[in-house]
């Protein structure tokens, strides 16, 4: 009764999960991942102590195919049972019991496992591998494009209703705190996979965080337009409580700004500057937030598209 991809992205050891399914919060059951350790998708009839167990055994050093040959034969229900399990080095591994009802089957790749029940057709995992096996895309995007891959070929037979996003990177997670870079869900909607999607680019928009170089300088020329932008928005330095200082809020828990601060040019004082933190925590894009002197580019667009 679900459909999902299990893999690590090759370039930088991301390890995501993307499944779709005729079930209410399919993400609450089916994925399961840990930085630097693996991934573990568990459906079908599914025993959810597949995905804490499976990821203690990767801990522990075994392969996917060996944690996953452990995990069925400790489950006497496990012609029921359906899984993918990816771990840290890429290996991956899939299996799908002899009760499991049709159609199901799975497909493996270096780095991928693809697995489905109840699908349309082996059609469905073979368009989910070679679309993911052709990348061209950023992984998470990628995950969900041989998701939608395996959706126009039929998918779950009986319908759609939920779908979920899962990628976890070392210290990926808000703050840095944990390893859930991405951790998406659409429990219960007509089109969860093109919702999927269009959340996915909200995350990337409040939750990624910039890279140093692509950073751009706050000169006299950029500090005109944001003055008059942060006015527009009413955010000028005399209205510092708009946002009930979010802003110290943020300082305060240490928050990590990226880049080196750099002098401030003329027109851009710490009053404009504490306006410019202040909007971005009231627009939850304190993620983005730079040192002092520089501005993310994604923040820039949408403080114009804001002013609009």
């Amino acid at each position: 009764m679900t459909f999902s991809i299990v893999a690590r992205d090759p370039l930088t050891g991301d390890l995501g999960i993307a499944v779709a399914s005729k079930f209410l919060a399919v993400g609450a059951v089916v994925p399961h991942a840990t930085a630097g350790v693996g991934a573990v998708a568990t459906q079908a009839l599914a025993n959810v102590r597949y995905g804490p167990d499976g990821l203690a055994l990767l801990a522990q050093g075994g392969s996917a195919t060996q944690v996953l040959a452990e995990l069925v034969a400790g489950d006497d229900s496990s012609a029921h049972r359906q899984a993918g399990i990816v771990d840290a080095l890429g290996g991956a591994a899939t299996i799908t019991g002899g009760e499991c009802l049709d159609w199901a089957g799975g497909r493996t790749g270096e780095g991928v496992a693809v697995q489905g029940n109840i699908l349309a057709g082996p059609a469905v995992v073979d368009a989910m591998i070679v679309t993911y096996q052709a990348g061209g895309m950023p992984f998470p995007e990628l995950l969900l494009d041989a998701l939608e891959a395996g959706d126009r070929e039929g998918g779950d037979q009986r319908g759609r209703q939920s779908a979920a996003l899962l990628v976890v990177r070392e210290g990926g997670g808000y703050g840095g705190g944990n390893d859930r870079w991405i951790d998406l869900r659409v429990d219960d909607h007509r089109a969860p996979i093109d919702e999927l999607k269009r959340l996915l680019d909200i995350n990337h928009l409040l939750m990624d965080r910039p890279a140093a170089e692509d950073l751009l300088p706050i000169d006299e020329a950029m500090a005109d337009e944001l003055r008059l932008l942060l006015a527009d928005a009413g955010y000028a330095p005399s209205n510092a409580g708009r946002g009930s200082n979010l802003a110290a809020a943020v300082e305060a828990s240490g928050m990590t700004r990226t880049g080196e601060p750099r002098a401030m040019p003329a027109g851009w004082d710490s009053g404009w500057e504490g306006a410019l933190s202040e909007w971005m925590g009231v627009e939850n894009l304190e993620e983005r937030a730079a040192a002092r002197g520089w501005i993310d580019p994604r923040v820039l667009e949408h403080l114009r598209e804001h002013a609009r």
